[in-house]
């Protein structure tokens, strides 16, 4: 690119060509080269952005915590041009990156300080925006926190680190109990609250002001999943759940092997992704991966749709598999697939299910992630 023509035009006359590109094709570009790269990610170009750009709805990965990469590096698949993107971590001075979750367009990861010794005691809870390179760095934590906790974030600027016995809970704009008044009671550090949850949360996930997860109340020879929820206003010295039951839902819940709860396009539903049972035998074989999906207003099931046949014949070898999405998708991996599959609720692409070729990185093939709705108008 030295010799490039590029190289001779004025700084504003590239932004101004570049402005008038879509942010995923400018995400695109910024790969090609150092020179994009830069140009594409400086403040005044982004200052230009930021009136007119619309939020990339992406599927990022999580990289394997056994495989540490020399440059941190997020992998996000763009579904509309069906190819990977890469955004370059190296902004962030920290080691061992690992992304966690994201919401409003904001990445939420653990990391260690560069130069610790004791990478367990230094963990540091990190909120960035990939585009934009900027950060911050959450109240310190303990590094129990990083091993055994869910971290959940959503639209009401609050963080949740979920465990199974305790709660944290910080914001910077609102306190919990305070009616969601945000601006009142700032909190700046954490706050911590009894869970009181019968069993480990499973698949937390949080939806507009209120919490949903799924615990297991069975026994080491036969699961009984149920689910909770929790509204965030509620806090005071613990967690205040309530049990979602119906007698219409009858055996719902036993249906399904392995259930978990995946966020959808809109805070009115929520999904619930698991192996089909072929019976009610305690060792049934598994005939399709069933997705249904709850409305949270009437409480009332339906079934969303079932993998396709030919597709499930690659995951029907693992006896497990993950899932991950939001947003109307829901991913799937599992060991020897070797690449992923996507479902996205929309009736305009033909049954909702596409393989996802290509997938970066190594392992065991158990991908994990989430949904990164990327922009550019948003600040840690």
């Amino acid at each position: 690119m030295d010799s490039s023509p590029f190289n001779t035009l004025p700084q504003e006359t590239i932004h101004l060509i570049f402005c008038q590109l879509p942010l995923r094709q400018i995400a695109v570009a910024k790969c090609v080269c150092k020179a994009f790269y830069f140009a594409l990610s400086s403040q005044s170009f982004l200052h230009l952005l930021r009136a007119q750009s619309r939020p990339l709805s992406l599927l990022a990965l999580k990289p394997s915590h056994r495989h540490a990469c020399p440059h941190p590096t997020l992998h996000t698949f763009d579904p509309e041009l069906g190819r990977w993107l890469r955004f370059s971590l190296a902004f962030l001075p920290f080691s061992a990156l690992h992304p966690i979750t994201s919401a409003r367009g904001l990445l939420y990861l653990w990391a260690v300080e560069q130069g610790s010794k004791n990478s367990l005691s230094q963990k540091a809870l990190v909120v960035c925006n990939p585009l934009t390179c900027q950060y911050t760095i959450l109240p310190q934590l303990g590094s129990a926190w990083s091993r055994h906790g869910s971290v959940l974030a959503g639209s009401l600027d609050v963080v949740i680190v979920l465990s199974e016995l305790a709660v944290l809970y910080y914001s910077e704009k609102s306190n919990p109990g305070s009616g969601g008044n945000l601006g009142s009671n700032p909190v700046k550090n954490w706050l911590k609250f009894s869970s009181n949850l019968p069993s480990k949360p499973r698949s937390a996930v949080l939806i507009s002001d209120f919490i949903l997860t799924l615990c297991d109340l069975g026994t080491p020879w036969r699961s009984q999943w149920a689910m909770f929820k929790a509204k965030i206003v509620d806090l005071e010295k613990s967690m205040q759940w309530v049990r979602l039951k119906k007698t219409e839902w009858g055996e719902t819940f036993d249906i399904l092997k392995r259930p978990r709860l995946v966020k959808s396009g809109n805070d009115e539903k929520v999904y619930m992704v698991g192996g089909l049972k072929s019976s009610y035998a305690l060792q049934s074989s598994c005939t399709s991966i069933l997705i249904l999906r709850l409305d949270l207003e009437t409480l009332e099931w339906e079934e969303a749709t079932r993998m396709p046949t030919e597709m499930y014949l690659c995951f029907a070898e693992s006896s497990k598999f993950k899932v991950f999405g939001g947003g109307g998708r829901v991913c799937f991996s599992a060991k020897r697939v070797g690449r992923l599959a996507l479902w996205e609720d929309n009736d305009d692409r033909k049954n909702g299910w596409m393989w996802i070729d290509g997938v970066p990185g190594s392992g065991d093939g158990f991908f994990r992630g989430m949904m990164l709705d990327a922009r550019v108008d948003v600040v840690p």
